[in-house]
């Protein structure tokens, strides 16, 4: 992990409960992690802020989630962190919440298909439903979406960018690198 900037950089009022907005560094690029006022993270995904934008120091509540996360993903990147512990409040659809709670279920390591998991839900037929729950989760690497491939073992899919995937996979030594070429 390079760096985390420790205020807010944004916040905004979503459903009457104030986020607040960090933009933190990883060796995959800039992510943004949004916490409510009880200091569950609502969003982690990949992409900065507008560097423009400004907000006063958050809570003391957000201060210390927002660090919390910044330990956990450093551990993550690290390899020295397998499940985390962060508190998570994705928001969503019954179903989509249900296909976010599934994904929970993917150990580090390990990757399944959409059809999958669109059986572990009790119906194969969902498993268009479950894509697009997928790649609606607004949580990256904590609820582990980019776990799921396809029933091919082709990378498919995922909001963050395939190289992405690919990188988190190899990570976790779910997909392996090829050696070196001997010339």
């Amino acid at each position: 992990m390079q760096k985390a900037n420790p205020i807010p950089l944004n916040q905004c009022h979503h459903v009457h409960m104030t986020l607040w907005y960090y933009e933190i560094e990883t060796p995959l690029g800039s992510m943004i992690a949004a916490f409510d006022d009880r200091g569950k993270l609502r969003e982690l995904t990949f992409g900065g802020l507008d560097p423009r934008a400004t907000a006063p120091l958050a809570p003391k509540v957000q201060r210390e989630a927002h660090h919390f996360l910044i330990k956990q993903l450093d551990a993550y990147f690290n390899r020295n962190l397998r499940t985390f512990t962060v508190p998570v409040d994705p928001q969503g659809t019954e179903f989509q919440k249900r296909v976010w709670e599934e994904l929970l279920n993917i150990p580090y390591g390990v990757t399944i298909s959409y059809l999958d998991l669109a059986r572990r839900l009790g119906d194969e037929n969902l498993v268009r439903a479950v894509g697009s729950a997928n790649g609606a989760n607004p949580i990256a690497i904590l609820i582990p979406c980019h776990r799921v491939i396809g029933s091919d073992r082709s990378l498919t899919g995922y909001a963050g960018g395939l190289e992405r995937k690919e990188a988190l996979l190899k990570l976790e030594g779910a997909i392996q690198t090829p050696p070196p070429l001997p010339f």
